[in-house]
């Protein structure tokens, strides 16, 4: 493999990407909820949205495009087995294939200084890295946790009992760092005073380095008089002159006897929080027993869900990724663990679930914590106590549907509000109708228009509408037909519906599983073709 090569995962199927279709979004008011009374610095507009996650992401994009600061997703692992509320059993192209759409949404919808957190075991791990970093850039890879889900050994393994998961993280651009975590008391633990240093407690430091040093090359003579260098190949940390004068100010430790190898003293009162480290344990974030002892505690005798993930490892994450106030997306919602912990931390979120479990388990479950009638979880340590609110949404249906004919025609489900809104966003406009012009319907500069009408709009019609828009703007007007030349009017652009609109998407398409004869085969790759990592090809010698 050259230098100018590249190393990429292919799969069957991958060159196949979906033509989807901007759905808008249908709130459902007797799902959505929200605290009597509004408080300081509460969010009522947390969204819950029931649908297909690849085209509730596309649904998404125009509005919170560059905008979420946090996303996590805990999607299905693979392994073979499956769940009850989805096929976890996809075979490995279909997996790739999924996931990668989503990444290419979940980028374009991440703001410059966002993250992305992915749980996964070892049945994909390894090659959705490969494959997220064709979507982010190998660069934007940050670290791969190591989350120590299990608590106990599994002793029917058949070779390793697995204690541990995944959760692998992507920054929108490489410059991005975590937040750091409060001190806790266990790493304050550490620190002792035991010659009654006036500044508090301390930890020694090592004073030698490995990086060479111009001024790190002499000997040191203790208290006692005896002398110290630095081991063969090492350095002092500091300089002769600065290693004086931290002695002179009682800050180098020579031992109880005053002899013994000088150490640089690290005051607890002067260091920060603490850096993230990548081996979280069970005893800090949580088990699967936790979480399955949350869920339990919430829906008594419920076992619908085999691998929720703890209230503390989404803290976790949410401390390292984000701020009060910041949004947070999960479009892999399950038990809507993601949401739960949001709310109760501050952050705003959007959550996405397909299943029937998003009115039966996470609508339950929020409605609770917006109540504060939630006491699991991190709701004693983020001293949450109730407020704000979340809307249910639904997809709406696909704008085409096709007639007794075979016709692809406007849905009838779709009224004349609807309408507007799903061809403004299939147009690139804002959906934002006035209160004064009826032809004002969307927008996408200040003197850019859009409308919307079933109706045959005659050139007479056109003309007044011309003039009504004057010179100055600009309008696209979309209709079911019109009469005479438009060419004259070079403030209008009118086009007809649904032709306008009939090659742009995949319609009527609500389910974005895949199926494995759908997948064209593989085509041969050229010499000069970037070297690959091909599933289910035996490697090149």
């Amino acid at each position: 493999m050259t230098k100018k090569q590249k190393l990429e995962l292919t799969w069957v199927g991958k060159e196949k990407r979906p033509r989807l279709e901007p759905r808008i979004l249908l709130e459902e008011p007797e799902l959505s909820h929200h605290a009597d009374h509004r408080g300081e610095r509460e969010v009522f507009d947390n969204r819950l949205i029931q649908g297909d996650n690849l085209l509730a992401l596309k649904a998404l994009e125009a509005e919170f495009a560059g905008q979420v600061k946090c996303v996590f997703i805990d999607p299905p692992y693979n392994t073979g087995s499956a769940f009850a509320h989805y096929d976890d059993g996809m075979e490995h192209s279909l997996w790739l294939s999924m996931m990668r759409d989503r990444l290419e949404l979940i980028r374009r919808l991440l703001s410059p200084d966002g993250s992305l957190w992915v749980t996964l075991d070892d049945n994909e791990a390894h090659y959705f890295k490969v494959m997220a970093d064709e979507v982010f850039g190998r660069d934007c890879f940050v670290t791969n946790v190591v989350w120590e889900k299990s608590d106990s050994p599994r002793n029917s393994a058949r070779q390793f009992s697995t204690d541990h998961d995944h959760v692998l993280v992507y920054a929108k651009g490489p410059e991005w760092v975590p937040r750091r975590l409060a001190r806790t008391e266990e790493a304050n633990a550490i620190y002792a005073n035991p010659d009654d240093d006036p500044r508090g407690p301390w930890l020694p430091g090592d004073p030698y380095a490995n990086k060479p040093y111009s001024k790190g090359l002499y000997k040191m003579v203790g208290p006692t008089g005896r002398t110290f260098s630095p081991p063969p190949g090492r350095y002092w940390r500091v300089s002769e002159e600065r290693l004086r004068e931290l002695d002179q100010d009682g800050r180098v430790w020579w031992g109880p006897n005053r002899s013994a190898r000088p150490s640089i003293k690290r005051y607890l009162n002067e260091v920060g929080d603490l850096v993230p480290r990548t081996l979280w344990s069970k005893n800090d974030v949580g088990s699967n027993r936790t979480s399955k002892n949350e869920l339990r505690a919430l829906f008594p005798g419920d076992v619908s869900f085999d691998t929720p993930k703890p209230e503390a490892l989404l803290k976790r994450v949410l401390d390292l990724a984000t701020n009060p106030g910041d949004l947070v997306l999960d479009s892999f919602a399950g038990s809507g663990t993601t949401g739960a912990v949001a709310h109760k931390m501050g952050r705003r979120w959007i959550m996405v679930e397909l299943g029937e479990h998003a009115q039966t388990h996470i609508v339950p479950r929020l409605c609770k914590v917006v109540d504060g009638t939630d006491p699991g979880g991190v709701t004693e340590v983020a001293q949450w106590k109730g407020g704000g609110g979340f809307r249910f949404f639904r997809l709406a249906p696909s704008l085409l549907e096709r007639d007794k004919w075979g016709r692809e025609v406007i849905s009838k489900c779709y009224n004349a509000a609807m309408l507007a809104e799903a061809l403004c966003k299939i147009e690139g406009f804002t959906y934002a109708p006035a209160e004064t012009e009826y032809w004002m319907q969307g927008r996408s500069t200040e003197r850019d228009f859009l409308y919307v009408t079933t109706q045959t709009l005659t050139h007479e019609q056109l003309r007044d509408l011309s003039e009504e828009v004057g010179p100055d703007r600009t309008l696209l007007v979309l209709c079911a037909a019109y009469r005479g030349d438009a060419r004259g009017l070079p403030n209008l652009t009118v086009r007809k519906i649904p032709d306008h609109v009939r090659d742009r998407c995949e319609w009527g398409r609500d389910d974005y599983s895949l199926a494995v004869a759908a997948l064209p085969e593989a085509e041969p790759k050229g010499q000069d073709a970037p070297a690959q990592a091909t599933l289910f090809a035996e490697p090149t010698k």
